[in-house]
């Protein structure tokens, strides 16, 4: 059983739990083009709440996790910094109140509107998972992304 001590920051703690005990494990398990990859994953848990934390592999060439403090999201990078699978973690502000800031590891991640099925790729997510965002996203209305203007 994965178990590591939690790193107290002010009233924060942040630590890193077996993956099955993240709330987004299901939905994450269901989705990648290679499950194997849970093996290495961890669930990141910060203000209590565990999310899957998925290494890189295969065709999976990045990840990232939101954290709502930047306190919490230098203490998620130092504790997925030194594991196996997280190469390159790094912290990125978001610029805005209203919006999360986000650990992510591995290349950078295309930009977001990029295609989302290269998206998808790029996290490792099945074809069939894919299309299904892809179609659902359709149904609802949704256009895809458009780069900013020059």
């Amino acid at each position: 059983m994965l178990t590591t001590d939690p790193a107290p920051v002010g009233r924060l703690t942040v630590s890193l739990r077996p993956a099955t005990e993240a709330y987004d494990y299901d939905y994450v398990a269901q989705r990648l083009a290679d499950p194997a990859l849970l093996v290495g994953a961890v669930a990141v848990c910060v203000f209590r709440a565990p999310f899957l934390a998925v290494p890189v592999g295969g065709t999976r060439r990045g990840g990232y996790l939101s954290v709502a403090g930047l306190l919490g999201a230098v203490e998620a990078r130092s504790l997925l910094a030194d594991r196996h699978g997280f190469p390159h973690v790094r912290v990125c502000w978001s610029p805005y109140r209203d919006a999360c800031h986000t650990v992510e590891w591995g290349e950078p991640a295309p930009p977001w509107w990029e295609d989302d099925a290269v998206v998808g790729r790029f996290y490792g997510y099945s074809e069939a998972a894919i299309a299904a965002y892809c179609h659902r996203r359709a149904r609802a209305g949704h256009d895809p992304p458009h780069p900013p203007a020059p």
